[in-house]
């Protein structure tokens, strides 16, 4: 798909959503996907929210923090950048990177 095309437009029309929810997957996204439908979460927006709605998002953001992080953390690996191998070896690739990154994390602290 062109890159201008959202993410949620492209998970439709790949019959992603269907498939997550088929497998009984929830997936936790951003506001963005507010109006998604079957098994993805978004966080409530707008402004004076009662407190369920804030203790909702806060446990909604914890959920996602360390897979934030961790999108953060393989985008300063430049070996990711100009991947030229096979798609099926790029998840060992990066969960290779998530071990050493998490090594070094830890020998830091």
């Amino acid at each position: 798909m062109p890159g201008k095309a959202h993410d949620l437009s492209a998970a439709r029309i790949w019959g992603i959503l269907r498939a997550l929810e088929q497998a009984g997957i929830i997936t936790l996204a951003d506001k963005a996907y507010q109006v998604a439908e079957g098994p993805v979460r978004a966080p409530y927006k707008g402004k004076n929210k009662p407190d369920s709605q804030k203790r909702a998002n806060r446990a909604h953001v914890k959920l996602r923090g360390p897979g934030e992080r961790a999108n953060a953390q393989l985008k300063s690996w430049k070996i990711l950048r100009k991947l030229r191998c096979s798609p099926s070896k790029a998840g060992h690739l990066c969960k290779a990177i998530a071990v050493l990154q998490n090594h070094r994390v830890a020998q830091a602290a």
